[in-house]
């Protein structure tokens, strides 16, 4: 049984430019992807946002055992959370390596090694580390907003969207990344609108309605129920429609791209 290493009881948000959140309740176990899914408004973000500590909430958040609802979200990151927002938020006119060196907690040697361990996962940012960072294309932006998020060396990664208007073959970058950042040991809690993609690699997916845990199960369970895909993964009303249909096929071809990345 995986350890578990995020855990969270009776997590409330009042509605206040935010979804509001009525008692969640979830674990992410080390080195384990768990999918956040559900319709726009129903409070994915939210529960990330709660969990970093960027709006206020009630109920518990446990890291490693020990609760860390009063922290501030530097001393959350400090203690392993890492968070890479909707959207990516990267800083107007900084530049690439300025970018991922605010992700980085320290100085000196330790940064800089961070700095080289994260640009060997991302070798496309090496020769832009002086670019602005809003000259990057989408898909660069996204890389780096995830790599500033793996500057801090977290023990689980909050990931945001992160396939949003990204094309088709980034979108299998980004998916193929996450899963061999959690063949690395990191744990990743993902909030992700393809929800057919998210649960062909998530250890287990967490349906959120309304502000509430609607349902649980293993990727494999939520991917291949029909009434999931109808009710709740907005793709068709079975899994043998044309539409799901497609993207069975899409996530065949994911699967193809992450067995060529393995070998290279």
């Amino acid at each position: 049984m995986t350890d578990t290493l995020l855990a969270l009881e009776g997590l409330n948000v009042a509605a206040r430019g935010a979804a509001a959140l009525d008692r969640i309740t979830l674990t992410v176990g080390a080195g384990e992807v768990v999918a956040l899914l559900g319709a726009n408004g129903a409070g994915k973000s939210t529960v990330l946002k709660a969990i970093m500590g960027l709006i206020p909430s009630t109920g518990e958040v446990r890291l490693e055992g020990t609760e860390i609802s009063r922290l501030s979200p530097a001393r959350r990151a400090r203690r392993g959370l890492g968070y890479v927002p909707e959207g990516r938020r990267l800083f107007p006119g900084m530049s690439v390596r300025d970018t991922l060196l605010v992700g980085c907690q320290a100085g000196g040697r330790t940064a800089a090694e961070r700095l080289a361990g994260v640009l060997e996962m991302f070798p496309d940012l090496r020769p832009r580390l002086a670019t602005p960072a809003w000259q990057l294309s989408g898909g660069q932006q996204q890389m780096l907003a995830i790599a500033r998020g793996l500057m801090s060396e977290p023990r689980i990664l909050l990931l945001d969207e992160p396939s949003l208007g990204l094309a088709p073959v980034l979108v299998a970058e980004i998916f193929r990344l996450i899963e061999r950042l959690s063949e690395q040991g990191l744990a990743i809690l993902l909030s992700e609108q393809n929800a057919r993609l998210s649960l062909a690699i998530a250890d287990r997916g967490c349906v959120i309605e309304k502000g509430r845990v609607a349902l649980e199960g293993s990727g494999e369970a939520l991917l291949g129920d029909p009434g999931v895909a109808e009710r709740y993964l907005g793709v068709g009303a079975s899994v043998g429609d044309p539409g799901a249909q497609r993207h069975q096929r899409l996530v065949g071809r994911l699967k193809e791209l992450f067995q060529q990345g393995e070998r290279r």
